[in-house]
């Protein structure tokens, strides 16, 4: 029982060393700035996709804190800009699940790989793990809890609805082909372009921005009266050990 206290308060000391002020200040700016790419800086491209699927970039911040601080301060970054969204969601918050979901995916791995060794290699191979991982993560939400969910929460269990949305770009799709071409003509080259280009642009400013990433808040300069004060109290602290010790 002494010993889990002990290795219990040994995890907390290190989390707690760990997580300081600058780390805490940094997850809540990159959140912020994902956020708002969540949000806002989003387009779609309706003569290669479904108009449905947006290019975003707000795994971007997430990937920098994931490279900088760890793969858990990327996380955050994906859980926090997700949940800011909730009360904007129209999706029943399926579409902000899925996205918290895919974004862990594709962080996580890669932060872990670079964190690994941080050299560019290790940022390349870790981007295109994360990818990879992410990528084969969206095919399998969309063809068991994403598409089924729309379909029977928005269109009432009509799947002629999506079947003719996404008809306009796949001349050939039926109801009983639709999956196939949804999700490996759409899906997959869909998210492998989207975070392809966010791995992209990660490999070619992180380094640039890297100092930047890794401030810290440096302690107050302590004045002379404070380490002379610092240094009395260590003498009388000397003596007092010496004079318990010299009565024993």
């Amino acid at each position: 029982m002494r010993g889990r206290k002990m290795k219990a308060k040994n995890i907390f000391m290190r989390v707690k060393k760990k997580v300081t002020v600058a780390y805490i200040t940094k997850v809540a700016v990159l959140s912020a700035v994902s956020f708002v790419l969540y949000m806002f800086a989003k387009f779609n491209l309706p003569f290669m996709f479904p108009s449905f699927l947006d290019v975003q970039f707000s795994e971007l911040p997430a990937i920098l804190a994931g490279f900088s601080l760890g793969p858990v301060a990327g996380a955050l970054v994906i859980i926090i800009k997700c949940l800011i969204k909730f009360p904007f969601s129209g999706t029943a918050f399926v579409g902000e699940i899925t996205d918290i979901v895919l974004g862990i995916l594709y962080v996580v791995p890669a932060s872990i790989v670079y964190q690994l060794k941080k050299t560019r290699k290790n940022a390349a191979i870790g981007l295109m793990v994360g990818t990879a991982v992410a990528t084969l993560g969206a095919v399998l939400l969309n063809r068991f809890v994403s598409v089924p969910f729309y379909v029977e929460f928005f269109f009432k269990g009509n799947f002629d609805v999506i079947v003719n949305m996404c008809s306009v770009l796949y001349k050939d799709m039926t109801r009983d082909t639709f999956y196939w071409y949804y999700l490996f003509a759409a899906v997959l080259p869909f998210n492998m372009l989207r975070l392809g280009l966010v791995s992209g642009v990660t490999f070619l400013v992180y380094k640039r921005l890297s100092k930047l990433l890794h401030w810290e808040i440096k302690p107050r300069k302590k004045t002379l009266t404070e380490e002379a004060t610092e240094e009395t109290a260590t003498e009388d602290a000397q003596e007092k050990r010496m004079q318990e010790k010299n009565i024993e």
